[in-house]
């Protein structure tokens, strides 16, 4: 399996790079469609997501450097070639909430109302990207036996047929996590329709769904990014489901009728 999907010119067209952009246009589509619902302004929504994905990449590649510092002090050149995989979703996150909460704040958008647009798009992207990580032979678990991977019964065969890495069948946690992406996009799509529903909580639903499941992940991953001796990326999740379940409450405890999702601002 190559990571490399054809050569031109000397340039190298890889599946990482490819998904990560296909992963990116789906989610504006879905933004873009929900903002319209809204009567959002176009261009602002644009150019929330253009400048949020930007700044995102750079947040994400810059957290993964931060935590291989050790090797990237020896190849600053490496630093800029993203194409070859080492893009924290974490990272992103942060980076890109920052940008979403500047943004709005200057545009005097709705905040809550605009991350819980963003939230189903968001993880939709990360269930696509996630396939770049396959090709790049990353985001693997422990090693197991080829007969485990068989029983499991929801593993595809090419999949399994790939996850031979270095000699051993590994989990393929890349698989598992977008498996369950695509899971919370579908229940946030139905989260949105509810009536009585509040701002924010499709948002905090993204939070603590994403949270959990990159926590469970990250038990079995061996390519983790550490922190000390701690695995960064369960800290970070604790972090997100806590504020999950801070946001919920604070907006279950508002009248029924009050701070609607459903509200079309004026």
């Amino acid at each position: 399996m190559s990571p490399v999907i054809f050569t031109l010119f000397g340039f190298e067209v890889r599946w990482y790079s490819v998904l990560i952009l296909i992963g990116v246009l789906l989610a504006y589509i879905i933004i873009l469609n929900e903002s319209k619902r809204f009567h959002m302004d176009k261009e602002k929504v644009f150019n929330l997501i253009f400048w949020g994905l930007i700044i995102g990449i750079i947040g994400a590649r810059l957290y993964y450097v931060i935590f291989n510092f050790d090797y990237y002090k020896d190849n600053l050149k490496e630093i800029l070639m993203v194409w070859n995989g080492g893009l924290a979703i974490h990272g992103g996150i942060l980076f890109g909430l920052i940008t979403v909460i500047v943004y709005c704040k200057i545009n005097k958008m709705d905040l809550l109302k605009m991350l819980d647009i963003l939230s189903p798009g968001l993880i939709i992207a990360q269930a696509i990207g996630r396939w770049g990580n396959f090709f790049n032979s990353e985001a693997y678990g422990s090693a197991v036996s080829y007969k485990t991977l068989v029983n499991m019964k929801i593993i595809p065969q090419f999949v399994i047929d790939n996850m031979e890495i270095n000699g051993f069948y590994h989990l393929p946690m890349f698989y598992f996590e977008s498996l369950l992406c695509i899971v919370g996009f579908l229940i946030m799509i139905i989260l949105r329709r509810k009536n009585y529903l509040k701002k924010g909580q499709v948002f905090s639903f993204y939070l603590i769904w994403y949270g959990m499941i990159r926590f469970v992940i990250e038990i079995f991953r061996t390519d983790s990014l550490m922190f000390f001796n701690l695995k960064a990326a369960q800290i970070v999740s604790i972090i997100m489901i806590l504020v999950g379940i801070i946001i919920t409450i604070v907006q279950l405890r508002k009248p029924k009728l009050d701070d609607l999702y459903d509200e079309i601002e004026d």
